[in-house]
Parts: C-alpha cells; structure tokens; sequence
C-alpha cells in the first residue's frame, strides 16, 4: 500500500479534491469527458447544461488540476487530467451502486 505523510498541505489539497467532485455538474463532465476528448459545446449538448454553466466549471476543474486542455483552431479541447481522476469517480460509483 502506498503510504503518504498526511501533512497540512496535503490534506487541504485532497479536501480540494473532494469539493471540487461534490458537485453534480462538474460529476457528469468528468464522467463525459471519461470517453473521450470534448469541447465545451459537445459537452453542453451530452449532459444538457448550458455552455456558460459548462465554461465556469471547466475552469474550476483546470484549477485544482482535474482536466487538461489544448486550443486546436477556434475550439479548445477539455480531458482527463489522468487515470487518477477516473479511479477516484469509477470508485465512488461503485461505492453508491453497491448492493447491500
């Protein structure tokens, strides 16, 4: 098992993490994004939230390093920061879809 010293700094950032996926709408763009890489558009139209909504949580998510983007032309490209982020939300809905 992989063994981390628990200090203040990373106890606040995987506090960040976990607020950052408290969210319902930055859940389902994760969970869009799992597949494949998306523009804020195709993003908006696959989980039906507003663009501008899509936009303000995309940017949330790049700053706590959940997605990466790349501009190709005039559109920018969101993914998956890295297979961490999928294990970290694949669990979790393991976890509430356990039957008990």
């Amino acid at each position: 098992m992989f063994m981390v010293r628990l200090t203040a700094e990373v106890v606040r950032k995987l506090a960040e993490i976990f607020q950052m996926l408290s969210d319902e709408t930055r859940l389902r763009i994760l969970r869009t994004l799992e597949k494949r890489e998306l523009c804020v558009s195709d993003i908006a139209k696959e989980t039906g939230v507003s663009q501008s909504a899509i936009s303000h949580q995309l940017r949330v998510l790049r700053q706590t390093d959940l997605v990466r983007s790349q501009r190709r032309g005039k559109n920018i490209y969101y993914r998956i920061a890295d297979g961490h982020v999928f294990s970290i939300v694949r669990d979790g809905l393991e976890h509430v879809t356990e039957e008990k």
